[in-house]
């Protein structure tokens, strides 16, 4: 059974990645320099160009500033360990 959980906790959204082997990262070429798209980017499934691997510091940062929550599963329906992740407005709720 497959279950979604949504939180706005660093300590919880940074264990959740770890554990997935995920690192934060925002897109390249949206934003400014300092402020761009985030992600949660699994370098062991995907080799993106796109990404660049930011500091968790800089990536709670923005995700503060940009009011984000964290939609996540964690096991798939199979029972296997889920990457499956979506950022929401703190207003979609």
């Amino acid at each position: 059974m497959s279950t979604s959980h949504q939180t706005s906790d660093h300590k919880e959204i940074q264990k959740w990645a770890e554990e997935r082997g995920g690192v934060p990262a925002r897109v390249k070429g949206t934003g400014n320099k300092d402020n761009g798209v985030l992600r949660i980017h699994f370098p062991e499934h995907s080799e993106s160009k796109d990404l660049e691997e930011i500091s968790w510091e800089d990536f709670f940062k923005d995700f503060d500033q940009d009011k984000l929550d964290f939609l996540y599963q964690d096991q798939k329906a199979s029972g296997e360990q889920s990457t499956f992740h979506k950022f929401l407005n703190k207003t979609d709720k």
